[in-house]
């Protein structure tokens, strides 16, 4: 048995799917560099075994049910996570531990993040932590930036980074980054955010699905603040192309009619699998997109209206106009869409997947954030990047269809095409031998093999 084969490595996963897919596609990369994979899961939202058959599935208890998950006070939600999963998890590690497991010894936990009680279970079992940011590296600053009381007084971590006039977030400025995030956060997300912040600081290392050419000018603040190693290793999706661990059925169906359109002419439209419509601004958005007269490609989830029937809250007019222009799904299959040469535009929610999704494969976005770092996001994209434009946050048919053409059919949107199709082409370089994400990636492996696999632990 080699060395990496002697080791396990249990990567604690979040239940929600736009961190369950990064960090499974984590794991099957670092399988596919010869370690064992334990995958520790809350049991709601479970990944499917089968997808992953090389892999060890733990689901650990965590007294949560689809009613209590869909409650409004997210924060509260993932609080009540980490009380009741942190004991199981423990549990079961210490039984890894003593069983001295003939296809590896533990040799660390990796975790998503938000999921920091794990790094508490590390240092109850004498283990090594890795903690695994599936958002932009800029986020950990932005988690950072709490209320917290020192000799001088009440400040922010933030307020003490402005206080240094050469801080800069490649142009974005500080505070604009606590606006985004925004500034008036409730206790339970300070909670969250502080214990965090916290965790990462305790861990032994900080992996991140990001490229480094993205946030090269942040990437060694964040360092310089966390002191612990960072490895840039993104895109995961890339790297691990045939890991699938959807929640929702896909409809490939989308595939046969991209097959028909005019290359780069349809608008990709997907706002995630958390973000909603309320009845008003998917009706502004149907009519934005038959007004706009370019071909599109929908998605609109069930729950994303608020009725299960939601063409029904659709003019009678939309379909008329549309006709054969238009295409809605339930649910597509995103990286698929997004590689079609039919596809010239993504209007987005924003979410880090669907970004680094649409860097790769050259598809300049529309951006409309709705919660949490999506705003960061956007703001990278559309002021940082310029490889897409950002819709006012109130949904005017108007505005829709006039933002639609000018990244559809425009030359100002021809621009951002040729930038977004650059970035397309350098997030390839950094996949190549000696490229930035190859380079960090067998970093991460010999740092990871450093650690000593361990099969007994302290009281």
């Amino acid at each position: 048995m080699s060395e990496r084969e002697n080791c396990r490595l249990v990567l604690v996963l979040f239940p929600l799917q736009g961190h369950i897919n990064p960090m499974l596609q984590l794991a099957t990369i670092l399988n596919s560099r010869g370690f064992s994979i334990t995958i520790a899961h809350p049991q709601f939202n479970s990944p499917d075994p089968s997808n992953h058959p090389n892999f060890t599935f733990l689901p650990i208890p965590d007294g949560l049910s689809k009613s209590s998950f869909a409650a409004q006070d997210f924060h509260s939600t993932m609080l009540a996570i980490h009380r009741n999963c942190q004991e199981p998890l423990r549990h079961f590690i210490q039984q890894m531990l003593e069983q001295k497991d003939p296809q590896g010894r533990v040799a660390c936990i990796i975790y998503d993040a938000v999921m920091h009680f794990a790094q508490k279970v590390a240092s109850q079992l004498n283990l090594p932590s890795i903690n695994v940011r599936t958002s932009a590296a800029v986020s950990m600053l932005a988690f950072a930036a709490f209320p917290r009381v020192n000799e001088q007084g009440y400040i922010t971590f933030t307020d003490s980074l402005i206080q240094d006039e050469s801080t800069k977030l490649q142009s974005l400025d500080l505070r604009d980054l606590l606006i985004t995030m925004g500034e008036n956060p409730s206790d339970s997300t300070l909670e969250l955010r502080a214990a965090t912040t916290s965790a990462n600081r305790n861990s032994r290392a900080t992996i991140v699905n990001t490229i480094h050419f993205l946030e090269e000018e942040i990437l060694p603040k964040i360092q310089s603040y966390f002191h612990a190693p960072i490895f840039a290793i993104g895109p995961f999706h890339k790297l691990a192309p045939s890991s699938s661990s959807s929640l929702l059925k896909e409809d490939t169906g989308c595939i046969s009619w991209l097959d028909k359109q005019v290359s780069r002419s349809v608008l990709y439209v997907s706002f995630g699998s958390m973000a909603g419509l309320n009845e008003e601004q998917l009706l502004e958005t149907a009519m934005g997109l038959a007004m706009s007269e370019q071909p599109f490609l929908w998605v609109v989830r069930t729950s994303s209206a608020c009725r299960t029937e939601w063409l029904e809250l659709l003019p009678k007019e939309f379909q008329e106009i549309i006709g054969q222009r238009g295409f809605v799904v339930k649910w597509a299959p995103q990286k698929e869409v997004l590689a079609h040469g039919a596809v010239g535009g993504f209007w987005t929610h924003c979410g880090w997947n669907s970004t680094l999704e649409s860097i790769c494969e050259g598809v300049p976005m529309l951006c409309w954030p709705v919660f949490g770092d999506q705003g960061l996001d956007a703001k990278y994209i559309s002021h940082i990047w310029k490889i897409g434009l950002e819709l006012e946050a109130k949904l005017e048919r108007g505005k829709i269809a006039g933002a639609i053409r000018r990244l559809m059919v425009e030359e100002e949107g021809e621009v951002i095409r040729q930038k977004a199709q650059a970035f397309k082409e350098r997030a390839e370089q950094s996949l190549d031998v000696g490229g930035s994400t190859n380079t960090s990636l067998n970093e991460l492996v010999e740092f990871i093999l450093s650690f000593q696999p361990q099969h007994v632990t302290a009281d």
